[in-house]
C-alpha cells in the first residue's frame, strides 16, 4: 500500500512540473516575449522596434509542441508551423516552440525554434551546443522538398536555435552566447558574401542572479518572466513597466497558472522535507536509544558478573568498529 502512494505521488509530481513546463513554453510563445528575444539575439532584428517586431516580422503563429494546461483562447498565440521534424533513419524529434520570422527590409524567411532547457544540470549528459547545432542541422535538411528542391541549395533559409538555461552553473549566469558559422581565409583572402554560408546559430540564454551587473535586458526579463517565486503582480509590474509588455487577459492568465503551480511544488517539495526531516530524526533518536541501551548492559553484566568490559562486549556481540564508541560512554556513566 505505502509503494502505491509513493508510485501516485510521483506520478502526480511528474504530472504537475509537465504542466509548469508547459506553461513556461506558451508565456513563450506570446508574440511579445519572442519579440524581445529576437532583438536582443538575433542581428537581424537588433536595430528594430520590440512591437514592430512582433506585428510585422513574426510570420503567423509559432507553435507550442505539447498539449496546453487550459482550452486555447483568442489571442497571440503560436499555431503555424508543425514542431515535429520526422526523419526515416532518425526518428522523430519535437521542438518546444518552432516559426518562421521575416527578414526585415528583404523577402528572405528563416526559422526559429526556441527551446525551454529547465534541467537544473547545465550538462545532462551532453554538451549544450551539440545538441542545438544537431536541431539546427535537422531543421535544414528537413527544407528538402519544401523549400528547395534538387540542386536548389540557394533557397535554403537560415534556422536559428535558442536555448533559455533556468538553472545554469554559476559562472554561465546572466549570459548569452552564440555559437555560429564563419569565415576563415586559409591561403589566400577572397571573401564569400556571409549568407551563403552563415545558415545557423546556437544560442544559450541563462537566467541568473537580480544581483549581477549584466541582470537587464531580455536576462531580467526571461528571469523575471519565469520565476517560481515571484507573484502575478510583482511580474505585472515589472513587465508593464520596464518593457512595456500590457499584461493582457491571456498573458494574466498563463502568468497565474505558471504561479500557481510553481506554488505548489514548492509547497510539496516543503512538506516532503519536513517529513523526511522527521524520519531521519526518528531513525537517529532510536539509534541514540538503543546505543544507550547496549552501553547500560555492558555495564550492569561488568558489574554483576566481574567481567571486563571487552569480555562483556564480546558476550554481547558487540562489533569491535563500535567498540571505542562504548568505552566513551561507559566513562561518562
Amino acid at each position: 500500500m505505502e509503494s502505491e502512494t509513493t508510485i501516485a505521488e510521483n506520478l502526480h509530481n511528474t504530472c504537475e512540473k509537465a504542466q509548469y513546463d508547459v506553461a513556461c513554453k506558451r508565456l513563450l510563445s506570446e508574440k511579445i516575449i519572442l519579440a524581445w528575444i529576437m532583438k536582443e539575439c538575433l542581428e537581424e532584428y537588433k536595430d528594430y522596434d520590440v512591437k514592430e517586431i512582433a506585428e510585422k516580422y513574426i510570420e503567423g503563429d509559432p507553435q507550442v509542441s505539447t498539449v496546453p494546461v487550459m482550452p486555447d483562447t483568442a489571442g497571440t498565440m503560436i499555431r503555424g508551423l508543425n514542431t515535429e521534424d520526422t526523419s526515416l533513419h532518425e526518428g522523430t524529434i519535437t521542438y518546444d516552440i518552432r516559426f518562421y520570422a521575416i527578414v526585415p527590409n528583404t523577402n528572405e524567411r528563416i526559422r526559429l525554434i526556441i527551446n525551454l532547457e529547465a534541467q537544473s544540470d547545465f550538462y545532462p549528459g551532453y554538451p549544450l551546443p551539440k545538441r542545438g547545432v544537431y536541431y539546427c542541422s535537422r531543421m535544414i535538411s528537413s527544407q528538402y522538398g519544401t523549400e528547395f528542391t534538387a540542386s536548389h541549395y540557394e533557397k535554403i533559409k537560415k534556422v536559428y536555435s535558442i536555448w533559455i538555461c533556468m538553472n545554469p552553473p554559476k559562472y554561465r549566469e546572466n549570459t548569452t552566447t552564440r555559437y555560429s558559422m564563419a569565415e576563415f581565409p586559409i591561403v589566400g583572402n577572397v571573401k564569400e558574401p556571409v549568407e551563403n554560408y552563415d545558415l545557423l546559430s546556437v544560442i544559450i540564454i541563462c537566467l541568473g542572479s537580480s544581483n549581477s551587473e549584466r541582470y537587464d535586458g531580455v536576462l531580467k526579463l526571461l528571469d523575471v518572466l519565469l520565476s517560481k517565486t515571484a507573484e502575478v503582480d510583482e511580474k505585472r509590474q515589472i513587465l508593464q513597466d520596464d518593457y512595456d509588455i500590457p499584461m493582457t487577459q491571456t498573458l494574466e492568465s498563463e502568468v497565474s497558472i505558471m504561479c500557481n503551480l510553481s506554488k505548489g511544488i514548492e509547497d510539496r517539495g516543503i512538506a516532503k522535507g519536513i517529513a523526511r526531516g522527521m524520519e531521519q530524526g526518528l531513525a537517529r533518536g532510536m539509534a541514540q536509544g538503543m546505543s544507550e541501551g547496549t552501553a547500560t548492559a555492558i555495564k550492569n553484566l561488568t558489574k554483576n558478573t566481574g567481567w571486563s568490559i571487552e569480555r562483556a562486549m564480546e558476550t554481547l556481540g558487540v562489533p569491535e568498529t563500535d567498540r571505542p564508541k562504548y568505552m566513551q560512554m561507559l566513562q561518562s556513566m
